[in-house]
């Protein structure tokens, strides 16, 4: 047996179509995508506008004008310009782990609601921001309002999605993220061209427009069967409801899957302790990983600061805002194609491919950087947009690969009794190594300069391979049958192999 080879661990199928009903209850879910990506992509646009910069570090602004002697790299070095950024992710953490509780407790829906409640406060308080402590604030609220987002959306949209096409509806997620994102870039790019230097404010107040959407949307969203078997002894409800989203009248199998699994969850009563667990360790350690490596690809400093490091290249402050945009489309167009071909060629394939694309474009940008760019003057422009081009390629190679995969593989993965919890791990450790990328990165450019490229594609080589050795196929198995693909795993079985087996046969 090969090391590398991946198991499909397919189980029994259930009825069923994707409905009008189920796309328009997905998509109004997944606005909290739009929200996530907004933030991303208007915080890396407002921290290069020289106006809001002038008026709330006005040390950077200083250096970045006047200092004819600072490097290139450490132009825009602030522990406070970076806090602006990551004290929204120290936010969504915290609320993530209280938004586990909610999501169990009342369901899917009620968070998807607070979330989009709070980060509407949050917009609200940062358009009117005076001092930096209301743009800090604003940011907090904003973070909670993406960790209860975050960690009940993805579970949202598995659930929702019949199996065969829950790997398309599921990247719906990373696709709204990218919408998001790209919005934000446009809006930032013409904002910038504001006379009087207030157009910062219009660019972080529309954050308020996708959180009313999903604020309000919120209220007419149907609940999952799944949590509404998890909360009620009545399973007629549920039974309708599987027949209204799954469009056939035979919903049976499905169901008793379903009550299955809720009757093992009830037994539960610590699940934080229960998923250190032997037999839920593959889970565990996915729900740990894949969120980090997601993060040390490096793309959320290309995220946030794509307009900050195409000005250290050389290119102004309008013309470093377009390139966010084009990177944006890039990353968006993507996110769709990984839609499209999710299902067909499977996870392991698309982690694989994306990986070693990014693998390769971030050394080449790393290279150019290291040999044309030095601590002072800029490079030419030939050289600074093919740093554009290989970023967009890089771009690309996150947008159909771990951008969507990151969110969808551990939403999927996880039984009833701990999925919540585990939503909730993968999401704080998203958050945590979000925040320590964000915090440290400005630094980091500083010191490594060019470096900073070749330490995040020796992470990015890592990734691929740990995707290769450990991660097996999800593609088609329903999520009330995944443990059947630890049991086939090569390396898994030997940890749970006989808790897997007892359970397959149980079933």
């Amino acid at each position: 047996m090969a090391v590398g080879v991946a198991m499909t661990g397919e189980g029994r199928q259930y009825n069923g179509k994707v409905t009008p009903f189920v796309i328009l209850s997905c998509m109004m879910a997944a606005t909290g995508g739009v929200i996530f990506g907004y933030d991303i992509g208007i915080s890396g646009g407002v921290t290069s506008m020289e106006p809001f910069l002038e008026k709330f570090f006005p040390e950077v602004y200083t250096r970045m004008k006047s200092d004819t002697k600072i490097s290139n790299y450490c132009k825009f070095d602030s522990e406070l310009l970076t806090s602006f950024t990551s004290s929204l992710y120290i936010a969504g953490l915290v609320a993530s782990v209280f938004a586990s509780s909610v999501t169990r407790a009342y369901g899917r829906k009620p968070s998807i609601l607070a979330g989009g409640a709070a980060f509407l406060a949050g917009a609200a308080l940062n358009g009117a921001a005076v001092n930096i402590y209301m743009l800090i604030l604003g940011r907090i609220l904003l973070g909670v309002g993406v960790g209860f987002a975050n960690q009940s959306v993805p579970l949202y949209l598995s659930e929702m999605a019949p199996s065969k096409y829950r790997g398309a509806i599921s990247n719906g997620f990373q696709f709204s993220v990218g919408i998001g994102a790209l919005s934000a870039n446009l809006i930032n790019y013409g904002t910038q061209k504001i006379e009087g230097g207030w157009g910062w404010r219009i660019s972080l107040a529309l954050a308020a427009v996708p959180a009313s959407v999903l604020t309000l949307g919120a209220f007419f969203l149907p609940e999952t069967p799944n949590s509404l078997i998890q909360r009620s002894v009545d399973h007629q409800t549920a039974m309708l409801m599987l027949r209204r989203i799954r469009g056939v009248e035979d919903v049976q199998l499905e169901l008793e899957d379903l009550i299955k699994a809720n009757n093992i969850s009830k037994t539960i009563q610590h699940p934080f302790r229960k998923i250190l667990e032997r037999k839920y360790r593959p889970q565990l350690v996915m729900a740990i990983a894949i969120p980090f490596f997601q993060q040390v690809t490096g793309i959320n400093v290309i995220a946030f600061y794509a307009p900050i490091l195409f000005r250290t290249i050389g290119l102004g402050e309008s013309a470093s805002l377009l390139s966010a945009v084009m990177t944006g489309v890039v990353g968006t167009i993507s996110t769709f194609i990984s839609m499209l071909i999710v299902d067909k060629f499977g996870r392991r394939a698309l982690f694989i491919g994306g990986g070693l694309q990014m693998l390769v474009s971030q050394m080449m940008v790393g290279g150019v950087m290291a040999t044309q760019l030095g601590d002072h003057g800029g490079v030419s422009t030939g050289y600074a947009y093919l740093v554009l081009v290989l970023i967009g390629i890089y771009v690309a190679g996150f947008g159909w690969s771990w951008g969507p995969l990151g969110w969808l593989v551990p939403s999927e993965i996880f039984p009833l009794e701990i999925r919540s919890v585990g939503q909730s791990i993968n999401v704080v450790v998203n958050f945590l190594f979000t925040f320590i990328v964000a915090q440290t990165f400005l630094a980091m450019l500083c010191h490594f300069k060019a470096g900073i490229f070749f330490f995040f594609g020796g992470w990015v080589m890592v990734m691929t391979l740990f995707v290769y050795f450990f991660l097996p196929e999800t593609k088609n198995v329903p999520m009330e049958t995944m443990e059947s693909v630890w049991v086939e795993h090569w390396f898994w079985r030997r940890i749970v192999g006989d808790v897997g087996k007892e359970t397959k046969n149980e079933a």
